[in-house]
């Protein structure tokens, strides 16, 4: 079977995983990662191998793109504590525990022990934002986590890089501090020098198709050339998107849903080929070990999966309790529950950036198969067991916001109609009385919206009538009264206005 044929068939099994995560309501990552896990048990089935100098760019970079872009500016400033606290103070605490328990227990030295701790420190952003997209969480929450995993893995993988250069050379020099103290300021600017460029250039792309391979193409590219620069890479994506994301856009509404459209399913198919093929590289991490050493390396890797998950409760709760504590005696209302924290310590799900950059590690590394193997089930842990009882969890702290979150939905809408009709208010025209009229009707509407049967019935007319309207323009199609770009023109508007019909759980892609 050629890797295009096993790659198809995995694809094909996703798919069917995809549904039943969906109709299980459970998150896709953990099945997919599951599921590539007993592939790989299986007899015969096909080896594929990760090229993590490929593998990070391909998937990691459009993610954090994708993230970065719808998480402004000003919530990371709102946020910037406990997104400090999480990002830097969670990494360093859960490395140290980590690489003293690899120094102790498994007899590394500990630079490489440090190396380990590097490795499995940061929780992912691909699965922390594919996890929760089908939740509704406290806004509050839902931000700290989405805004910390598009920086923790900065700060793994510049102490990655230190320690494991410490281990291979002896020590560091002050030259090789320096570039490392220079690569989270050097790749922020590189990301927003880079953003200021592509402003400039897409000036020069009108087409939507031409327009979305640039977008692609420059994120991969600074990605590259901030690691030949020696800077983050990571951070340097993060301000790329975060800097496009807080400038006015020039581009025109068809080309902006296209691109939404287009980043939503490539980054969504690429988390699914990621998670996948970590479940996948069981064989070829245990497929070496004999019985004496991989009981030995099992342990070893169950200490440090419970490292990892209770050095993250500790810091959410510590975090949380200290700023309570503070707010107290200040007079102050506490900004987030034990609840909020627990959750925020129980979503630490550990992905891509932690398998790659343990297969990074030179094949003369002391006990290079004993750390893979422990970064190996720190992620298949945490994406499968935290992944897969995070939802009941969040029942659980009683933090389900759905109902919160439908309240505030209507409440933006209903602001959005009235700000429209306040702008028609001193429109003595006849097109604008008929404008304001219609945004009349929507506010009226939105403030005593149908429920039950009545909305049931509301929803089955307002298809019914969409329903006639794509009858009609097949019919004038089938004529030959209107050319295809009009057709599909026509066609995409009423597309749009069904949107507006359906429950927004109809319309919702990719969620598990």
């Amino acid at each position: 079977m050629t890797l295009f044929e096993s790659l198809l068939l995995l694809l094909l099994a996703a798919i069917v995983l995809l549904q039943l995560a969906r109709r299980l309501a459970l998150p896709y990552p953990s099945m997919l990662a599951l599921a590539g896990v007993g592939v790989a048990l299986l007899p015969g089935a096909p080896d594929f191998p990760i090229d993590p100098r490929t593998a990070l760019p391909l998937f990691i970079a459009p993610a954090l793109m994708d993230a970065a872009f719808d998480f402004p500016l000003t919530t990371a400033k709102r946020f910037w504590v406990p997104l400090v606290i999480f990002a830097l103070g969670g990494v360093l605490v859960t490395a140290l525990l980590v690489a003293w328990a690899g120094w102790a227990y498994a007899g590394l030295p500990f630079a490489a022990a440090l190396v380990l701790g590097a490795i499995v420190a940061p929780p992912d952003a691909a699965a922390a934002t594919a996890i929760l997209s089908g939740m509704a969480i406290p806004r509050a929450t839902d931000a700290i986590l989405r805004g910390e995993s598009l920086f923790n893995d900065a700060a793994a993988l510049l102490l990655f890089g230190a320690a494991l250069m410490a281990q291979t050379s002896g020590g560091l020099t002050a030259a090789q501090l320096g570039g490392f103290a220079l690569a989270a300021p050097g790749g922020v600017a590189f990301g927003m020098l880079a953003a200021w460029l592509m402003s400039k250039i897409t000036r020069f792309v009108t087409g939507a198709l031409d327009s979305n391979l640039l977008q692609f193409v420059n994120t991969f590219l600074v990605w590259i050339v901030a690691e030949h620069l020696h800077l983050s890479p990571v951070l340097a994506v993060v301000a790329l998107a975060m800097t496009i994301a807080s400038r006015p856009s020039p581009t025109s509404p068809r080309l902006r849903v296209q691109s939404y459209a287009v980043w939503n399913v490539v980054v969504f198919v690429l988390n699914v080929l990621a998670f996948l093929l970590m479940g996948l590289q069981a064989r070829r991490i245990i497929g070496d070990m004999n019985g004496d050493h991989l009981r030995h390396a099992l342990g070893f890797a169950g200490l440090v999966i419970a490292i990892v998950v209770l050095a993250r409760l500790a810091v959410a709760l510590c975090f949380n309790r200290g700023v309570a504590w503070y707010r107290r005696r200040q007079g102050r209302a506490e900004p987030a529950t034990w609840r909020q924290a627990t959750l925020a310590g129980w979503c630490g799900m550990r992905g891509l950036v932690t398998l790659a950059t343990a297969f990074i590690l030179p094949a003369d590394f002391p006990q290079r198969d004993t750390v893979v193997l422990a970064a190996f089930g720190v992620v298949l842990a945490t994406l499968v067991v935290q992944g897969l009882t995070l939802a009941p969890m969040i029942r659980l702290l009683r933090l389900d916001h759905r109902a919160v979150t439908e309240r505030e939905l209507l409440s933006v809408r209903r602001g959005l109609a009235r700000a429209a009709l306040g702008r028609l208010a001193d429109e003595d025209s006849e097109e604008g009385r008929r404008l304001a009229a219609l945004f009349q009707v929507e506010i009226d509407a939105l403030d005593e919206p149908p429920r039950g049967d009545a909305m049931d019935r509301h929803c089955q007319l307002s298809l019914a009538a969409l329903a006639a309207q794509r009858a009609e323009l097949e019919r004038c199609r089938l004529a030959f009264q209107l050319s295809d770009e009009d057709y599909n023109f026509l066609l995409e508007q009423l597309d749009w206005r069904e949107l507006t019909v359906l429950p927004p759980e109809a319309t919702r892609i990719g969620s598990g």
